[in-house]
């Protein structure tokens, strides 16, 4: 493998992953502004160097094989290093520029990464910052790759790995709410058996917060909500509850502007164990540019002031069951 670490180039690796991206060699060269025969020709050094084949021929296109697909891997890693060496040497250049790219969660998305972001613009007013919301399972591949430089929301459980780590900001709670007028808004006295077969607003299967809303279930001997509209877009969920009868289950940080409006009501019913550690997401096997840098000390900052819900007003422990 010598020859590998001595010959193979930053074009070779270009050159395969666009391959691997565009499925097939015609394509490639289009993508690279290169000639069908000047890509064949590269593919073939970089097979010859590697002594091993890396894409099929078949009707269908340049299919990867096994062996390719371990390098598009790290290939990817290398070209997102590049950037960010390539960013952090223009923010040397320039001590109020640099990029961020940050992966958030509904639970940091509502007030903790905008009020952090105005805060750190005021003194970096060139500064851009890019980011991406999804779940867990979304994100953390991205992050693995080098395209987002850290995720900002709940925690996740049970991810022991050597190359990320976990830092808690704040503390978190869900909490089930309903729509102002809602006929069950003015309930003083209710648990999950009153709502087992309400309609209901619900995160998707695969986050964190929906395992723990089903086990609450479970553990008070109910079933869990079959008929669920399955969603974690706020737009669509706020339009839901606002025109409707259905109940939802937020993190505070998220339900605490409509709360405080008037819009929506919390009713007094505690959901399993869903306080939860929000907080950053980050690798550690590569260093942190110095803007990311910046921005994880302003997400620290603005935690320390943000008004963490400690079991909201009129909501009781142990009141899952309804008993």
């Amino acid at each position: 493998m010598q020859t590998l670490v001595h010959r193979l180039t930053i074009r070779h690796l270009r050159l395969i992953v666009a391959i691997a991206e565009q499925n097939s060699l015609v394509a490639a060269a289009q993508h690279l502004h290169m000639t069908q025969s000047a890509v064949t020709k590269a593919l073939q050094e970089a097979e010859a160097l590697l002594g091993i084949s890396l894409f099929e021929r078949t009707i269908k296109g340049a299919i990867p094989t096994i062996f390719a697909h371990g390098l598009i891997v790290h290939a990817r890693q290398v070209f997102a290093q590049l950037q960010q060496a390539s960013t952090e040497l223009v923010e040397l250049l320039d001590g109020a520029n640099g990029r961020v790219a940050i992966g958030t969660q509904w639970s940091a998305a509502a007030e903790l990464v905008p009020k952090a972001i105005y805060q750190l613009r005021g003194t970096r007013p060139k500064l851009t910052v890019s980011i991406v919301e999804g779940t867990n399972d979304a994100l953390i591949p991205e992050l693995h790759l080098g395209q987002l430089d850290m995720i900002v929301g709940r925690l996740p459980g049970m991810l022991e790995r050597d190359d990320v780590a976990h830092e808690t900001l704040f503390e978190d709670m869900a909490c089930v709410v309903v729509r102002h007028g809602h006929p069950l808004a003015d309930w003083p006295d209710i648990g999950l058996a009153d709502v087992e077969k309400s309609d209901w607003i619900l995160p998707r299967r695969e986050t964190v917060l929906r395992r723990q809303i089903d086990k609450a279930f479970r553990d008070a001997g109910l079933e869990t909500p079959g008929n669920a509209i399955e969603s974690v877009s706020l737009l669509t969920n706020s339009e839901l509850l606002a025109s409707s009868d259905y109940l939802a289950v937020w993190p505070w940080q998220v339900a605490k502007r409509d709360v405080l409006s008037g819009r929506l009501v919390v009713l007094p019913i505690v959901i399993g164990e869903t306080i939860n550690s929000v907080g950053v997401t980050a690798r550690t096997d590569a260093p942190m540019a110095p803007a990311a840098k910046a921005f994880l000390e302003t997400l620290r900052s603005v935690a320390a002031t943000m008004d963490v819900c400690p079991l909201l007003p009129g909501i009781r422990e142990g009141n899952s069951s309804g008993n």
